[in-house]
């Protein structure tokens, strides 16, 4: 199988600043592959068999992610060398730390809260060495907001009140957050040490099979043909690659530098052309089932099967693309653009003819999760299949018939099989035996070898960005619980929504908007959610319904200007200003700002129980009460914001449009009436005057 030569996006958000591959023709690169190669094989091997407590698995992944950061540092140009040397001294001291942990396992238990000069030490040093390789990997904006609150726990006690607290001493403050389960250490890493990291190698393993390719044949030729697709190419291969790698900045600098140059030939403005690849790329991270690798936390931090949270983020993720698919098809009919000819556009039966076996892993992690598996043996299974998967079909090809190829494929599932009587030693023994024939393979054996080893090791480096945003954001949640902050913040948002409670669904969004703003996904979560979601949770907001308030106002802080980090990435190949870019977006994006305010006030459409709604007709006329009434709602939202419809419109109009779908975003009886009778009303008036005018221009 040919390994796909597509760039390989990541879960992360960022990744400028992450290096390619090293070179391993090099020392230096044959060393940091390594170390990478040993980072995927401890993880897996962690997973598949939990041989170690939880806090030294949590310290030894923080451990090898800052050997890696700071190993990589070393390897950049023209870096001199005694600051190489400072790197590897760093690198090493991260993972001191973890092994410290390990060691010291039960002498740290039984001294827990009073922690000996030598846990201050350590502590301190892995702090300093989570901050700094978050600095390189992420830039400054995260850890500068760590370190004000961090300040905060040191300092806070000599603000006015209501901000103060009792004042902490540095011993226990650096207990907190470096000797424990509650700071760089706490669930966060914990996820990201378990299902994250599965899921991001599950991730590179399809994508060195090809799935990227499939998925945008796929979407090239079911849709490249109508009015203005390429930008429609655009929305559907972001939803579709959203389901593997749930990546934003990184699905806009890999789909966008084939989507955005297109759209821009057929005609649409560059900007436009840069939103519409950004806003469908930002989408990945709600579409199920990574969803930006939050999912995994949200479901942690609930307590609540992760089945659940997909289930809460399917109908919203559908809205958002469809919105995003509406106002392309209007912008391209308002500019009478074309799509693409039938010689640009790739055979997507035979794409799919080829590559289906390629869903086949994606489809039964799914199937798992659904069934009330875990994340973690779900993701294990997964990757072991796709791992079989990519090694089984050189040796498949080998065999000439049809009927030999089949007997193989059956042979290897009933040996997969055993699994469930031998455990997972078997997996490892089938992948062993495939690795020992691919070897006499003459065709592809020792290149397919080659892509499942790369495809582990950029899986390692692909964890880092999110791995040290996961260690690093657990800073704000450490000295959260330890100051109580969160609770004072909810306090002040609650005594807001008593009196009303869309006005603190706005002050809830702002914050998310404001906090948010150049920070990844994972950590913007967590930021938010812990800081706001108690406070929705206070005014009776159902739990997930809260959690996923925060986290799509989090992601949208990526398509806000001033920073829009997706509308800048998409900048330099759009070739327009990032701000311009970004006030598209917010055009085009309009679904991810009214789906939340609706789901709060209906439940159903997240597929929750609850709500004046559901009790009054049910739940099931409700879940289908709602979605439609968001469609015509997100309908009419598009049509104010593009300004057409059958025709030109005038302000008015566009007013009129708005108006209507605003007034169905409340679940109030007289709100819900008013809306549809003034979206019935605008539909036809609209149609019927630009048929007039129509005829008045023939004749």
């Amino acid at each position: 199988m040919a390994a796909d030569s597509t760039a390989s996006p990541s879960v992360a958000d960022d990744t400028s600043h992450q290096a390619p591959l090293p070179d391993r023709s090099t020392l230096l690169g044959k060393i940091l592959f390594g170390i990478a190669l040993v980072f995927a094989t401890w993880q897996i091997y962690t997973a598949a068999y939990s041989p170690l407590s939880s806090i030294v698995l949590r310290s030894m992944h923080v451990g090898f992610l800052l050997l890696m950061v700071y190993s990589a540092s070393s390897a950049r140009e023209g870096r001199p060398l005694a600051l190489r040397g400072l790197d590897w001294a760093f690198g090493i001291a991260a993972m001191v730390t973890g092994v410290y942990q390990w060691i010291f396992e039960t002498d740290l238990i039984l001294r827990a809260g009073l922690p000996s000069t030598e846990d201050i030490v350590i502590g301190t040093v892995a702090l300093l060495l989570v901050f700094e390789g978050a600095r390189r990997v992420l830039g400054p904006a995260l850890p500068l907001i760590c370190m004000a609150f961090v300040a905060y726990g040191l300092f806070g006690e000599h603000l006015p009140a209501p901000f103060n607290h009792r004042g902490f001493a540095y011993e226990q403050v650096i207990d907190q957050l470096s000797m424990g389960m509650e700071g760089i250490y706490g669930t966060p890493t914990y996820v990201s040490a378990t299902y994250i990291f599965l899921f991001i190698v599950f991730g590179s393993f399809l994508e060195r099979a090809g799935i990227i390719r499939l998925f945008s044949d796929l979407s090239i030729g079911l849709v490249g043909h109508t009015r203005g697709g390429p930008a429609k190419v655009a929305v559907v291969s972001s939803a579709l690659m959203g389901t593997v790698n749930g990546s934003g900045v990184a699905n806009v600098v890999t789909t966008g530098q084939v989507t955005i140059p297109i759209m821009k030939r057929i005609g649409f403005r560059p900007a436009f052309a840069g939103a519409v690849e950004a806003t469908a790329s930002m989408g990945g991270q709600i579409m199920p089932p990574v969803m930006g690798a939050v999912a995994f936390i949200m479901a942690e931090t609930l307590g609540v099967s992760y089945a659940e949270v997909m289930k809460a983020a399917i109908i919203p993720a559908i809205l958002y693309f469809s919105a995003a698919f509406w106002m392309v098809h209007l912008e391209a009919t308002r500019l009478g653009l074309r799509g693409m000819t039938g010689d640009e556009l790739p055979d997507w039966r035979a794409a799919l003819r080829n590559g289906w076996y390629l869903i086949g892993p994606l489809a039964l992690l799914v199937y798992l999760l659904f069934k009330g598996f875990t994340p973690l043996f779900s993701g294990t299974i997964a990757l072991a299949v796709t791992a079989g998967l990519v090694m089984g079909v050189p040796l498949a090809r080998r065999l000439s018939h049809t009927g030999g190829r089949i007997l193989f494929w059956v042979v290897l599932g009933a040996a997969a099989g055993t699994f469930f009587r031998y455990g997972v030693d078997v997996v490892f023994l089938i992948l062993g035996v495939l690795a020992l024939l691919l070897l006499f393979v003459r065709d592809g054996g020792r290149a397919t070898l080659e892509t499942v080893i790369e495809a582990l090791a950029e899986g390692a480096r692909n964890a880092v960005t999110v791995g040290v945003a996961c260690a690093l954001v657990g800073v704000i949640v450490g000295i959260m619980t330890l100051t109580g902050a969160a609770t004072n913040f909810a306090r002040g948002i609650v005594a807001v929504g008593e009196q009303s409670l869309f006005l603190s669904l706005v002050l809830t969004m702002i914050t998310c908007l404001v906090l948010g703003m150049g920070v990844p996904t994972i950590p913007n979560y967590i930021i938010t959610s812990s800081l706001v979601g108690p406070a929705l949770l206070g005014l009776g907001v159902p739990l997930i319904v809260s959690h996923m308030f925060v986290f799509y106002f989090g992601i949208m802080a990526d398509l806000t200007p001033p920073v829009a980090l997706a509308a800048f990435a998409a900048a330099p190949i759009a070739r327009a200003p990032g701000l311009h870019i970004g006030v598209q977006c917010l055009r085009i994006a309009i679904a991810g700002f009214v789906v939340p305010y609706m789901a709060v006030y209906t439940p159903a459409l997240m597929l929750q129980d609850g709500g004046p709604l559901a009790e009054a007709i049910g739940y099931v006329p409700a879940v289908c009460y709602v979605l439609a009434k968001a469609l015509i709602s997100v309908g009419l939202w598009g049509i104010a914001s593009i300004g057409f419809f059958e025709g030109k419109l005038p302000w008015w109009q566009r007013l009129w449009a708005a108006g209507s779908a605003f007034m169905l975003i409340a679940a109030l009886p007289v709100t819900d009436e008013l809306g549809f009778l003034s979206s019935v009303a605008f539909i036809a008036f609209t149609v019927w005057r630009i048929r007039r005018a129509r005829t008045a221009e023939a004749g």
